[in-house]
């Protein structure tokens, strides 16, 4: 092999080349129009249909808006001039009908025993008198009578009405509302009452006549319903020594005698001068236990006596009665204090 010369130094450099011809970046232009300065017609056009109809939108929700809103100002308050147009006006006489019901059914179970079905009094006073109704039976001091007992009516501490309020009684405050809701609901009100014999319904009005005007002249009723009663700071009774006989004289008024012992009359048969007035006296001999005598014809009152509790005796003044059959009770026990009155 041929010994070879290696490369001179000069010949190691690298030898330098010619710069590449660089091409120019092409800028990025957009279309000519999207530079336009002005809205096409069309583009305006658009423009102006897009807002019309989002102000017709907006014009109709608001309407829509506004109609219901009046609407429902109508059908909460009522139509003016119209009368029980109201929601709430009907929504209040329902919640007064349910209350009015609720009310009777307490009523029956716990208060008529004393007070009579229908309120007529018997060992408790009478509820369904219309001065009472209007001036003294008032939501408050039925409110109160409910809830420290009767007490608060007499001053009596041994009064058999209890406090019905709890924690000292049964009912709740709801139950004492629905309560006086009964007592004092109108006439014109009608709730669904049940015969607890037959088990009938029947549809029943309240006890109050909101049309009722106390008399001129009418005394105002008194705070404590026994008052005026024989034996409890009214007219004492009369004894039985002073009235104990009929009398019998010529052009003497007629007296019946009838006596009250263990809830039951001595007598189912009396008789009486047609046309004439006549008394009865009724001796009570039932301790603490109250009577009286009613005389009904064909199931209508037409006269009753006073309420007096035992051991005592009362005379009544009887009006004159027509020629007929009549049927005389103690009020507070119609069902087995009853009998017969014959008047001829």
């Amino acid at each position: 092999m041929t010994d070879q010369p290696g490369p001179t130094p000069e010949q190691r450099l690298p030898v330098p080349r010619e710069p590449a011809e660089v091409t120019p970046t092409e800028r990025f232009s957009a279309p000519v129009q999207a530079h336009s300065v002005g809205l096409s017609p069309e583009r305006a056009a658009k423009i102006v249909r897009q807002s019309g109809n989002a102000r017709w939108v907006a014009f109709l929700a608001v309407t829509l808006v506004t109609i219901f809103v009046i609407g429902y100002y109508f059908y909460e308050l009522g139509i003016p001039g119209i009368p029980d147009s109201s929601r709430l006006t009907k929504e209040v006489a329902a919640q007064q009908v349910t209350d009015v019901q609720r009310g009777y059914k307490l009523y029956q179970a716990n208060c008529s025993r004393c007070h009579g079905v229908q309120g007529e009094g018997g060992i408790g006073p009478k509820l369904n008198d219309q001065a009472k109704l209007l001036t003294h039976l008032t939501p408050q001091y039925l409110a109160t009578v409910l809830t420290v007992g009767g007490r608060y009516v007499c001053g009596n501490p041994s009064s058999q009405m209890l406090a019905w309020l709890e924690p000292k009684g049964p009912l709740n405050y709801r139950e004492i509302e629905e309560l006086i809701a009964f007592i004092r609901a109108p006439s014109s009100l009608t709730y669904t009452a049940i015969d607890k014999t037959t088990g009938a319904e029947s549809e029943a009005a309240g006890w109050r006549d909101e049309s009722y005007v106390m008399p001129a002249g009418a005394t105002p009723v008194p705070d404590c319903w026994l008052q005026g009663l024989p034996g409890a700071g009214g007219s004492p009774a009369p004894s039985a020594a002073a009235s104990a006989a009929p009398s019998s004289a010529p052009g003497a008024t007629t007296t019946l005698q009838l006596t009250a012992e263990n809830t039951q009359f001595d007598k189912v048969t009396l008789e009486a001068p047609a046309g004439v007035a006549f008394k009865i006296q009724l001796t009570n001999n039932d301790a603490g236990i109250p009577h009286n005598v009613e005389i009904l014809r064909d199931g209508v009152s037409v006269w009753k006596g006073a309420i007096f509790n035992g051991v005592q005796v009362q005379t009544y003044d009887v009006p004159a009665l027509a020629a007929g059959k009549y049927q005389f009770i103690c009020t507070v026990h119609p069902n087995v204090m009853k009998g017969d009155l014959d008047v001829k």
